[in-house]
Formats: structure tokens, sequence, C-alpha cells
């Protein structure tokens, strides 16, 4: 059977494990050629393997997508092997959480140069050659905590804060290329990224469930775009 992204090129930050991994997944099961980032190369392995044991194409690079010229690398290796970057996923993102005037200055450098500064750097790399070629998806991937504030959430909920702010500006700048750019809000996911103290996993989204959205965006006829997707549990966990 044809795949819909069959030959579409996608690179996927944070892609090792949890959400990014099941966003990868789920794009390769759709045909695409896969370029997978983060900071950890073992898992990055890892990752690979499973995905191309379910018959994906998939690369691999350990980079610090907060640092400009690491993008710069990341960007050319997937270029030159698997060809120009259709979908980019910006999935890579870290967590504080804690009141804020216990925070030191190194947890919100942290947390924006991540959540927020390395979606600016690798969006920008990017966007040059779908602005030429007049095509293409960008997808970040954000939070309800982008909308929501809770204790201990400030840095956090800063940084998607801003990141919602960011997308929606890039997609007024980019629409008139051809180039669809959106966000997927998610609630509490079932992963090991932030403390769920006193939740009960089952009733929380998993990441197949963030997969799905993202599959939904890249898969919208051409003449439309979905410019945000906000996620909830049916029960709340």
């Amino acid at each position: 059977m044809e795949k819909p992204l069959d030959g579409k090129v996608a690179l996927i930050t944070g892609s090792s494990r949890g959400i990014g991994l099941a966003i990868a997944r789920s794009l390769g099961r759709l045909g695409a050629k896969l370029s997978l980032c983060s900071r950890h190369a073992e898992k990055l392995r890892s990752a690979a393997a499973e995905i191309r044991s379910e018959g994906a194409s998939a690369i691999t690079t350990a980079a610090d997508v907060t640092r400009a010229s690491e993008i710069g690398k990341l960007v050319q290796k997937t270029e030159q092997s698997l060809g120009a970057i259709d979908i980019l996923v910006n999935n890579a993102g870290i967590g504080y959480f804690g009141p804020f005037h216990g925070a030191a200055e190194t947890d919100w450098d942290a947390v924006l140069d991540t959540n927020l500064k390395a979606v600016f750097l690798l969006s920008k790399a990017v966007a040059a050659g779908m602005i030429e070629r007049r095509t293409g998806h960008i997808i970040n991937i954000a939070s309800l905590a982008g909308k929501n504030a809770f204790a201990g959430g400030a840095i956090y909920c800063a940084s998607k804060w801003g990141l919602l702010g960011l997308t929606e500006c890039m997609a007024e700048d980019l629409r008139q290329y051809g180039i669809r750019v959106s966000v997927v809000s998610p609630g509490s996911v079932a992963t090991d990224f932030s403390p769920h103290a006193g939740k009960d996993p089952r009733k929380m989204l998993q990441p197949e469930d963030i997969a799905h959205a993202v599959e939904v965006i890249v898969t919208q006829s051409p003449q439309s775009f979905i410019s945000e997707i906000l996620l909830r549990p049916t029960q709340k966990p």
C-alpha cells in the first residue's frame, strides 16, 4: 500500500525515548525517512534499531540543539544522508519544577535554551530550504503548561508560553511560502520526564497520543493547516 509520507524526510529532536520516539515510529510507519536526534548517543542507537526493525529508515545524530554549531552539523548530515527536510518536529525539552525563588540562573538558562531557543535556532536553520522549495511542516511540541499556571512551574511555564507565541508568529511568517507551522500542547503524559506524584499513569496521556496528533497534522490536505492541538486525558489522572 502507498504510504502518505513515502520519500519525505522528517527530523525529530528528543527522539531517543518517550514522546519523540513515539512520533518517530509513527512517521516511519507512514513512510518517512527519519533523522533522530538527542543528546544521548547510546539511547539513540537503541531507538534507531527499534525503528529499523519495523521497516523504517533512520539515521542518528547525538547533538545539543541549544548550540547553533551543532544544529548546523545536524541539518547538514540529515540533508546529505536523506535529502531535503520536509518535516521538523521540535520535541526536545527539559523541565525545572520547584518554587521560582529557589531556582538558580543556570536552571532558567537550561530550560529556556532547550525549550525555546533551540526551537528558534533549528527552525531557522531548516526554514531556509523549505522557503526555497515552498513547502514543509514545522511542528512544535509544547504543553498545556503554556496556558495554565501551577505552583512550582514558573520556569517551565515561561518556556512553554514563549513557545506558543513563537509558534504563532512563525506560522504567520512562513505561511506565504506554503510552510505550515503547528503546535501540539498535551497535558500530563506517562513518561519519566516530570514527577507525577499521586497520578494514575493508566489515566494519563500516552506518548502514542501525541504521535497520533502529529500524524493528523502532517496528513492534513494541502489547502489548510491545523495550527494548534490541545490534548487532555479523558479522565483526570
